[in-house]
C-alpha cells in the first residue's frame, strides 16, 4: 500500500520555490532517511505530509486523504522537531496522559519506561528541559504514539552520543514490534544507516534520489590510482567526485554501472567502497564547491 503519494507538489514561499515539482510514492512500514543539505526542503516535504502546510499547487495524499486541515490523518500521524509546543503548565506526566487520550495506538507502557529510562523528574515541565532533555522527550512522545505515519525532523538535536544510541534502538525495537511508516531527516546519516530501508535524498526542492538503502551502498564506488592511468578511463563516466591527492595521483568516485568487463580492465586503478552518507554529499555538492576552491581563489586575488 501506497501511504504517500506526491504529485507534482510545489510549495512557494514568496518568489522562493522550497519544493519544486516532487513526484514520489512511499510504501507503508519502512523507515525513510530524509536526507539533504540545510535549506533543501526537507522540512517543508515532511510538513505537508503532517498536513501543517498546504501544497503551493500539485497534490499531497495521505492515506489516500488530503492531509491539510484533515483529523484523519492528524490523529494517524505525529511530527516530531525540536520546536514542539506542549502547554507550559502541564508536567511531563501530564504530557504523556494526553498523548494517551490523543493517540489510539498509544502505548503507556512503553512510554514511562523510556521516561525512567532517561531519567526525567515526573513534576518536571518541557519549558525548562535542556536541549538534549526536550529532544529525548520529544522522542518518547513520538515512539510512544505508534502512529501509522511518524515523522522525526531533526529528533537528536543536542543529544550526546549515548543517548542518541538508545534513541536508535529503542525506535528500531518498538518499529520491529510495531511496524509503521516513518520518515526521518539526520545530519548523524553514518549513525543511522543501519535504521533506514529507504532513502529519500533531496536537493533543491527536488527530489535528487529515492533508493533502498542496500542499492544505496552500491551506487557509487571509488577509485584512485596515477593521473594517466585514471583521466582516460573516467571520461564518459557519471564522475560525482573528483581530486588530485598526490603530485600525480586522483581519486574519483564513479557512479557505479556494474559493468563488469570495464572494472576487469582497470590495469592499476584501485577500486573501494563509498560510504552512503558521502554519496549523498558528492550527489548534492555544487560543482567547485569544495573549500580549497575558496583558498586557491583567494591566492589568485
Amino acid at each position: 500500500m501506497k501511504i504517500v503519494k506526491c504529485r507534482d507538489v510545489t510549495k512557494q514561499y514568496g518568489k522562493v520555490k522550497a519544493l519544486d515539482g516532487i513526484n514520489l510514492s512511499m510504501d507503508e512500514n519502512k523507515i525513510t532517511g530524509v536526507i539533504g543539505r540545510n535549506g533543501a526542503g526537507k522540512t517543508t516535504f515532511m510538513k505537508l505530509l503532517a498536513g501543517m502546510l498546504k501544497e503551493t499547487s500539485g497534490r499531497v495524499d495521505v492515506f489516500s486523504q488530503r492531509p491539510f486541515n484533515n483529523l484523519t490523518v492528524s490523529v494517524n500521524t505525529i511530527y516530531i522537531d525540536d520546536q514542539m509546543n506542549f502547554p507550559p503548565t502541564l508536567t511531563l506526566v501530564e504530557l504523556l496522559e494526553e498523548g494517551r487520550r490523543f493517540y489510539p495506538n498509544w502505548n503507556h507502557d512503553l512510554a514511562l519506561g523510556l521516561f525512567e529510562h532517561f531519567g526525567f523528574r515526573k513534576k518536571d515541565l518541557h519549558k525548562n528541559l535542556s536541549k538534549g532533555k526536550e529532544s529525548a522527550f520529544n522522542m518518547i512522545v513520538g515512539i510512544a504514539s505508534r502512529c501509522a505515519l511518524t515523522i522525526f525532523d531533526e529528533p537528536t538535536t543536542g543529544m550526546d552520543a549515548v543517548v542518541r544510541k538508545d534513541f536508535y534502538r529503542a525506535l528500531l525495537k518498538d518499529y520491529i514490534e510495531y511496524p509503521r511508516t516513518i520518515l526521518m531527516s539526520t545530519h548523524y546519516m553514518d549513525d543511522m544507516e543501519e535504521l533506514f530501508e529507504d532513502v529519500l535524498l533531496i536537493d533543491q526542492g527536488k527530489v535528487k534520489l529515492h533508493i533502498g538503502m542496500d542499492d544505496l551502498r552500491g551506487y557509487a564506488v571509488g577509485l584512485s590510482g596515477k593521473k594517466d592511468d585514471m583521466l582516460p578511463w573516467l571520461e564518459g563516466r557519471n564522475v560525482l567526485y573528483q581530486k588530485e591527492t598526490g603530485f600525480d595521483d586522483v581519486y574519483a568516485v564513479v557512479v557505479n554501472d556494474d559493468q563488469q568487463n570495464d572494472w576487469n580492465r582497470m590495469g592499476n586503478i584501485k577500486r573501494s567502497a563509498v560510504r552512503p552518507s558521502d554519496v549523498c554529499v558528492y550527489l548534492t555538492n555544487d560543482k567547485g564547491g569544495e573549500l580549497e576552491h575558496v583558498f586557491r581563489s583567494g591566492k589568485n586575488e
